[in-house]
């Protein structure tokens, strides 16, 4: 590992004014730059502890709906009464993340600060335009079994790997940052970007900015029917090969608005308004479930290995949905 300076400021000003260093890196958990920086991946000159800023606070949002501190941890977020009652489709989406123990440390912020995973990405021996952009991609002639199907260029086809990020995704989130030129909103749909020609870039943050918290609209219509679906290799401790998160308002046995987005599937949370609209009116099944898939699917492709991710993902949404038009279903058993 290289040598890094280590900085831990007591506020928020003092944590801009090192970040605002070339080099410099924010942690909290560190539960994957850690992983980057004893691969090789990542090099930051300087880690800014962001731990003492007191950005930790689960409260009512002004107007309704709920602010989410980014230094808040994803179990403590997760478990909390108010995120549980009126948010359950997050609280599914955390859960069925990572494990009890990287939950207890991974924060907030951190998650929607995760790197694509790719094979790689992570080996320093082999070219990958998101590490040394202009070196080619290994994954599309090569091992890409967990790799994406939509959104993807001919310069990388990485995944996004959150699944609390997919829910944030449905939900309609903000993020909000902060740097020494002052603070901006980000709709979550702008938050993360599709590889494009800059396959390096995963978000849209600028240099110096840290996200301080997530806010979500109100989402009560939401909450009775709500889904959070996961097919990965193994039970735990693994991340999806398709994931999907569905919430439906229903009335009287008919569908008045929904809100599905996927992950595993492309380098961000992968939502389709179209697909959506088009249950509105409709009656829950099979039928009306599958059309929405196809809309939500159109342009989807393999790269060989991962072909199977197309019918997969297909019977993964319809799950979802019929899932949500069942009732919701609080996660039970887990354990902090």
């Amino acid at each position: 590992m290289n040598p890094f300076t280590f900085t831990q400021p007591s506020d928020v000003d003092a944590a801009l004014a090192r970040l605002a260093t070339a080099g410099a890196r924010p942690i909290a958990g560190g539960t994957n730059l850690l992983d980057l920086m004893k691969e090789g991946v990542m090099q930051p000159g300087e880690l800014v502890d962001i731990n003492r800023l007191g950005l930790d606070q689960i409260e009512e949002a002004p107007g309704g709906g709920l602010r989410l501190g980014a230094l808040a941890r994803n179990a403590d977020t997760a478990y909390h009464p108010l995120v549980r009652e009126r948010y359950p489709l997050l609280s599914a989406a955390i859960l069925a993340g990572a494990s009890p123990q990287l939950r207890n440390m991974a924060s907030n912020g951190g998650n929607l600060m995760q790197r694509t995973r790719c094979y790689y990405f992570y080996d320093l021996a082999t070219p990958c335009n998101k590490r040394e952009p202009g070196s080619g991609c290994s994954a599309r002639e090569g091992l890409n079994r967990q790799l994406a199907i939509l959104g993807t260029s001919e310069h990388c086809i990485a995944t996004h790997p959150s699944d609390m990020c997919v829910a944030l995704r449905a939900l309609d989130a903000v993020v909000q940052v902060r740097s020494q030129r002052g603070q901006r909103d980000i709709p979550f749909a702008d938050f993360h970007r599709l590889p494009g020609d800059r396959p390096e870039l995963d978000n849209t943050l600028e240099p110096g900015e840290l996200i301080t918290h997530i806010t979500l609209p109100d989402a009560g219509r939401f909450a009775r029917h709500a889904a959070y679906i996961k097919v990965r290799d193994r039970l735990s401790y693994a991340f999806a090969l398709v994931s999907v998160a569905a919430a439906l308002d229903l009335e009287g046995g008919t569908i008045r608005a929904a809100r599905i987005a996927l992950g595993g599937v492309a380098h961000k949370p992968w939502r389709v308004e179209e697909a959506e609209q088009a249950l509105v009116g409709k009656a829950p099944g099979l039928e009306t479930f599958g059309a929405a898939a196809d809309i939500l699917l159109r342009g989807a492709h393999g790269y060989g290995q991962n072909d199977f991710k197309l019918t997969l993902a297909r019977n993964a949404i319809e799950q979802a949905l019929t899932t949500a038009a069942r009732g919701t279903e609080y996660a039970k058993g887990e354990q902090r």
